[in-house]
């Protein structure tokens, strides 16, 4: 597995300078991450700047993820200070608890700018998050509108805005910026299995082999399930031998009857984005 992965493209160098520098102008930070790997889609930079501010965790795509785990990091994020919620942003009352619990953030805040008698102001909160976490449809189901432009290209919200979602709360939009590099190859496989970088970025066999082991070990039943069995990963040739059943049940097959690995490649991969194969998180606790 590659050690040192590099992907960083110009917008993102630059969405870092802009984020740092609108820190100041808020009153909270809300950080998306993919309820899948709350971990691996954190971000650095994020965990740098949220310091100054009071920080709210979202995982999002909680619907993809396996609810005990879930729960599970909801509890390691409380127990570490850091207040936390997961939510299907498909869910319209999904949004009506971000904003409560923002506000419930800055209450004693509110509360002390009363007591001097500052103006009533709106909650200002900056929106942080790593390519594809569901920015863009947070902020456009929040402004009840396209706010932003939306897509399954990680990164394709470029640019910075401020979106007034009610007389007192708005919201300052941020491009999703990743690390100038991966220096934990298991963080960037699991970017890339919840589909915040391109799979192309990593070697796609070496993606295969680590999620399907992955799947093995964690949830079997999901691949018996959907395929009707699941490979002996105790045995030598355990991914060829997944392969070749796949390749003979879905008749993939090449010329002179070789095995077609790009298709099956395809349908696994498919599987997983689709929830084909269920409910699935790829980082627990433990292992943060």
């Amino acid at each position: 597995m590659a050690k040192d992965i590099h992907w960083y493209p110009g917008h993102m160098a630059k969405a870092r300078r802009e984020i740092e520098g609108r820190v100041k102008l808020v009153d909270l930070i809300i950080e998306l991450r993919d309820a899948r790997a709350p971990a691996s889609s954190s971000n650095p930079i994020i965990q740098e700047i949220e310091k100054q501010k009071p920080h709210l965790v979202i995982l999002t795509k909680k619907d993809l993820a396996d609810p005990q785990v879930t729960e599970a990091w909801i509890k390691h994020f409380e127990k570490q200070g850091t207040a936390a919620m997961s939510l299907d942003l498909t869910r319209f009352n999904a949004y009506q608890q971000i904003v409560q619990r923002s506000k419930s953030l800055l209450k004693d805040k509110m509360e002390r700018e009363k007591q001097r008698g500052l103006k009533p102001r709106p909650v200002r909160a900056l929106v942080v998050g790593i390519p594809n976490v569901g920015k863009s449809t947070l902020i456009n189901r929040l402004a009840k509108r396209r706010a932003t432009l939306t897509g399954d290209r990680p990164g394709v919200t470029k640019a910075q805005q401020i979106i007034k979602i009610s007389n007192d709360f708005e919201l300052f939009d941020t491009p999703g910026i990743l690390w100038p590099r991966f220096d934990d190859p298991q963080v960037a496989m699991h970017i890339a299995l919840v589909g915040s970088i391109k799979n192309t970025i990593l070697p796609l066999d070496e993606i295969f082999i680590y999620a399907l082991k992955y799947l093995c070990e964690w949830y079997p039943e999901a691949l018996v399930a959907r395929y009707g069995f699941k490979p002996d990963i105790a045995s030598e040739n355990w991914v060829e031998q997944f392969c070749q059943e796949i390749s003979r049940r879905k008749n993939f097959r090449l010329v002179r009857q070789e095995i077609d690995y790009d298709r099956i490649y395809d349908l696994f991969f498919n599987d997983l984005i689709k929830g084909n194969l269920g409910a699935i998180s790829w980082e627990r606790p433990d292992d943060a």
